[in-house]
């Protein structure tokens, strides 16, 4: 059963009942709903939005972690949920603060390739300004030989 066919319009079903009911006229006792019927058709669509709400209820317990599936009341099945969305939001501001870092960090690599690529085509050795080179020979060194050793298989 889908949600859309466990959603119930108590007031247009009301409504439907009491207007069919008062269309023939009140003359018609074969046509009119005795208030027994209207009882039991308002507790069959109470009963209906009752079971509407515990399948919600259980379905939002499977779906908090720390709930697993175990027995709990709706209080604590409300709270647990809470705890989860509040702890769900902290996490995705700490990846999404991770993946801004990493995209600025890219973008700070991206500019150095640039300007490598163009030392390189110019035969620039010396990019640095004030004596000071771009390249830190100790650095340039170290990223060489790793690059070395992840080809041959082998770690330093």
């Amino acid at each position: 059963m889908s949600d859309e066919d466990k959603d119930v319009d108590i007031e247009s079903d009301d409504e439907d009942l009491c207007s069919s009911a008062s269309i023939s006229g009140d003359n018609s006792r074969n046509n009119t709903f005795s208030q027994a019927d209207k009882r039991a058709h308002h507790n069959a669509l109470e009963r209906k939005r009752r079971d509407h709400i515990k399948d919600s209820f259980s379905s939002l317990r499977d779906a908090v972690p720390s709930l697993n599936g175990e027995k709990a009341s709706r209080a604590q099945i409300l709270k647990k949920a809470a705890e989860y969305i509040s702890y769900m939001r902290r996490k995705n501001t700490t990846v999404q603060a991770d993946i801004d870092d990493l995209k600025r960090q890219n973008k700070v690599l991206e500019e150095q390739m640039r300007t490598l690529e163009k030392a390189k085509s110019a035969g620039i050795t010396d990019l640095g300004l004030n004596g000071t080179s771009i390249l830190d020979n100790t650095n340039h060194t170290k990223i060489e030989s790793e690059s070395v050793s992840s080809l041959d298989g082998m770690s330093d």
